[in-house]
């Protein structure tokens, strides 16, 4: 039994790779300000999970009287957290 072409993975993925490439090839190469927007935000994805991790455990850690117990595991979450979403935000771009 065939699956449809529509449902399978390698074939929706050479659509939207076609798609890209007419995209590009009707706009152009995007601009200096385009990368660097996307720079920025990949940025931004990755470095506010970690931060607001790590203020999550260092607020535990003060309160129950614990060093850093939480706020190094709880850091190292929101940054691969953050990596993560990276990951799949550039892979829908």
């Amino acid at each position: 039994m065939t699956e449809q072409p529509d449902k399978d993975p390698l074939f929706r993925s050479v659509q939207q790779h076609a798609a890209r490439e007419r995209r590009a090839r009707k706009q152009g190469p995007p601009g200096v300000g385009a990368y660097l927007a996307q720079i920025g935000t990949l940025g931004w994805m990755i470095v506010t999970p970690g931060l607001l991790a790590m203020f999550l455990g260092r607020w535990i850690d003060r309160s129950f009287g614990t060093g850093i117990f939480w706020t190094a595991p709880l850091m190292m979450f929101g940054i691969g957290l953050g990596c993560w979403s990276g990951w799949k935000w550039m892979h829908r771009q």
